[in-house]
């Protein structure tokens, strides 16, 4: 099993999707803590023109959302919730900004 954890900033993102879409964000989150680093597309894939941020895509990338991570250490750290790209790429642009800014603030334990 891999930890997989979210960040409080998060953690109040994923609490404002709706229900359906909380527990697609669960089931994607289920599936990253039980393969980590072997989880492939299309549940997760990179995000271009980032520092090794990745989305988690939920229901395989048919949700509307994306949970925005990157590996530290051993454990994988969720720190934005976006739209989809396709979807609101301004709202998406913000997300990525804002997840790659919080994961700069963390130290490596």
């Amino acid at each position: 099993m891999w930890v997989v954890v979210y960040l409080p900033e998060a953690e109040l993102e994923r609490e404002r999707l709706s229900a359906k879409e909380r527990n697609a964000l669960y089931n994607a989150t289920a599936k990253l803590e039980a393969l980590g680093p072997a989880l492939g597309y299309p549940h997760t894939s990179a995000v271009a023109a980032t520092a090794g941020l990745r989305e988690l895509r939920p229901r395989a990338g048919r949700s509307g959302w994306r949970a925005l991570y990157r590996q530290v250490g051993d454990r994988f750290v969720i720190a934005a919730v976006a739209p989809e790209a396709k979807d609101d790429p301004p709202g998406f642009t913000r997300a990525c900004v804002a997840a790659e800014e919080r994961l700069n603030g963390l130290k490596e334990d």
